[in-house]
C-alpha cells in the first residue's frame, strides 16, 4: 500500500518540538500544526515558515485564523500547493495522488476521528483538515496528520469518515481538498533561514495599523457578557477562535524569532509575554461566565496589548 512517508507508524510517532506538551499551547489550529508535522516529517524546519504571525489581526469577532501562505511555503521549500478539484468520491482521487509521491490535505468531520477523543470524536461533527499519508480503501484504515500528531484510523470511522453509507443516488461528499507536490531537491537551511527572514520583513510591513489586541479589549467584556446567556459548550468555540489564536499565534511568533537569531532574543520574549497573557486571560473567561462578573475582565488584556506595541516597536528597530 503506498503512503508519501514510507514506514512512518502513528503508534511510534514523536511530535515535533512546537507541539511539546510543555509550551503554553501545545496545539494551535489544524492547518498551521498539521504543515508543523508534515515538514518535520520532510526533515526541514517548519519554525522558517512562521514569519505570517507578523500579520494577526482582531476581525471584530475573532483573531485571524492563522495559516502559512502557499507562495511562502514555495518561496521556503520548494513546496507547491493548490487546490484539488474532487468530482469523484473522494477516495478515488486520493490514492492516484499518493501514488505520484503528492501529499492530500483534506477537509473532514472530526466526529468520526478518534484522535478528537474528548472534544469531537463522536460528539459533534466539526470541520478540520487533515493530511492523509496512507489509504487503504481494502482495510477501511487512514494514516494521517492531523492537530500535533500521526494517527491511524479504522472500521466504522473509516466507514464515516468517507460516507461510505451513502449510495450512487446520493448527493457526493466533496470536501476541499489540497494537494502539495514536494520538491526533487529540497533547499539547504541557509537558503531557507535566508528566505526566511526576507519574509519576515514582508510580513512585518503588513503587520496591523492599530494594536488588534486592543481593538479586541475594547469589546471583550460585552462579547463575554453575551456570550454568558448561551449554553456553555459555546465557550470553547468562543475561546478557541479568539484567545487561543491570539496566544498561539504569538507563541510560534516567539518561537520564529529565537531560530532565525539570538538577536532577537527581546522580541521573542515579548511575543511569548502575549501567549502567556492570553492563556490566563482564558481561565479569566471562564470564570467570569461561571460568576457572571465582567468587570475584571476590562483590564485583563492590557499586558498583552503593552507587549504588542513593544514587539514591534523593537522589531521595527531590527528590521
Amino acid at each position: 500500500m503506498a503512503s508519501i512517508f514510507a514506514g512512518l507508524d502513528p503508534a511510534a510517532y514523536k511530535p515535533h518540538a512546537l507541539h511539546d506538551s510543555e509550551r503554553m499551547w501545545p496545539e494551535t489550529n489544524c492547518y498551521i500544526d498539521l504543515w508543523i508535522e508534515v515538514l518535520s516529517s520532510l526533515k526541514l524546519p517548519p519554525e522558517a515558515m512562521l514569519g505570517f504571525t507578523m500579520g494577526q489581526d482582531f476581525e471584530g469577532d475573532q483573531f485571524t485564523f492563522f495559516k502559512a501562505p502557499l507562495e511562502d511555503l514555495e518561496a521556503l521549500y520548494g513546496i507547491r500547493c493548490t487546490e484539488l478539484a474532487i468530482y469523484d468520491k473522494v477516495e478515488r482521487h486520493v490514492p492516484e495522488q499518493i501514488d505520484r509521491g503528492r501529499l492530500c490535505l483534506v477537509e473532514m468531520d472530526s466526529f468520526y476521528m478518534p484522535d478528537t477523543q474528548g472534544v469531537g470524536y463522536r460528539r459533534e461533527h466539526g470541520k478540520t483538515t487533515v493530511a492523509i499519508n496512507r489509504l487503504d480503501l481494502a482495510g477501511r484504515e487512514l494514516d494521517y496528520f492531523h492537530n500535533g500528531g500521526f494517527f491511524q484510523l479504522s472500521g466504522e470511522d473509516f466507514d464515516g469518515l468517507f460516507q461510505l453509507h451513502l449510495t450512487d443516488e446520493d448527493l457526493p461528499f466533496l470536501p476541499y481538498t489540497e494537494f502539495a507536490k514536494f520538491p526533487q531537491t529540497k533547499p539547504g537551511e541557509a537558503a531557507i533561514r535566508q528566505t526566511s527572514r526576507q519574509l519576515l520583513v514582508f510580513h512585518f510591513r503588513r503587520r496591523p495599523v492599530a494594536n488588534p489586541i486592543r481593538a479586541f479589549a475594547a469589546v471583550f467584556p460585552a462579547q463575554v457578557e453575551a456570550l454568558a446567556e448561551r449554553p456553555f459548550g459555546f465557550f470553547h468555540k468562543y475561546a478557541f477562535n479568539t484567545l487561543r489564536q491570539l496566544g498561539a499565534n504569538f507563541e510560534l511568533a516567539g518561537s520564529h524569532l529565537d531560530w532565525l537569531s539570538a538577536d532577537f532574543a527581546e522580541v521573542s520574549a515579548q511575543a511569548r509575554r502575549i501567549s502567556e497573557v492570553a492563556k490566563s486571560v482564558q481561565f479569566q473567561l471562564a470564570r467570569a461566565i461561571t460568576r457572571k462578573k465582567f468587570e475584571p475582565l476590562q483590564t485583563a488584556l492590557d499586558p498583552a496589548a503593552d507587549a504588542w506595541d513593544s514587539m514591534m516597536g523593537l522589531l521595527e528597530q531590527k528590521l
